[in-house]
């Protein structure tokens, strides 16, 4: 009997943000079990984002999501950070893959054979499904963290750079979850 490769697919969400932890989840798709509208994340809207990751966790063969806290990405940078979220992602699932497939540039180090993949999520399904944990996980993250600092409207733009965004740091300065090592945070910092 010939096994199976498993090949799992991993994403980040929230590299840009100005607020919050970065996340990155890893997927192993089941072939026996098709997911339709699998997508890169970003394309979905977040009603369709919602129903696909719960069919992401349910028809896979497994799943992981991890992130690096706000702290970690101050410490090592947005970058190092991002592939820590990965190494935890990939390491928390419960099968070892044959093969890991990362959406960008940069592969996380993990003793497996790993090929990055620029625009993975827009064309391998499988980093598709991880774009869709990884954002639908943070999303809900950030609106948590809404409930603990909702001067800033983490719930509405996600800890992004926004002109909302941007002005409730300038009213209210920044908070403990804001990334003090990016730059329109740190201005404001110096600011105050």
């Amino acid at each position: 009997m010939v096994e199976s490769t498993l090949i799992c697919g991993v994403d980040e969400a929230g590299r840009g943000p100005l607020a919050g932890p970065v996340y990155a989840a890893a997927v192993i798709l089941d072939s026996e079990r098709p997911i339709p509208g699998v997508a890169d994340s970003k394309s979905l809207t977040e009603v369709r984002r919602g129903r696909i990751a719960l069919a992401v966790k349910a028809r896979s063969l497994c799943w992981a999501v991890a992130h690096a806290s706000v702290e970690e990405i101050d410490q090592l940078n947005i970058l190092q950070a991002t592939l820590l979220a990965m190494r935890r992602a990939v390491q928390a699932l419960t099968m070892v893959p044959n093969e890991v497939l990362i959406d960008g540039l940069h592969c996380p180090g993990l003793p497996l054979p790993m090929r990055a993949i620029v625009r993975g999520d827009a064309t391998v399904s499988v980093i598709a499904a991880a774009s869709i944990l990884a954002k639908t996980e943070r999303d809900a993250e950030m609106r948590r963290l809404h409930e603990r600092f909702p001067n800033y409207g983490f719930d509405r733009h996600k800890g992004y750079p926004t002109a909302a965004h941007i002005e409730a740091l300038r009213r209210y300065g920044a908070c403990e979850v804001h990334r003090r090592t990016f730059a329109p945070v740190g201005r404001i910092l110096r600011m105050a």
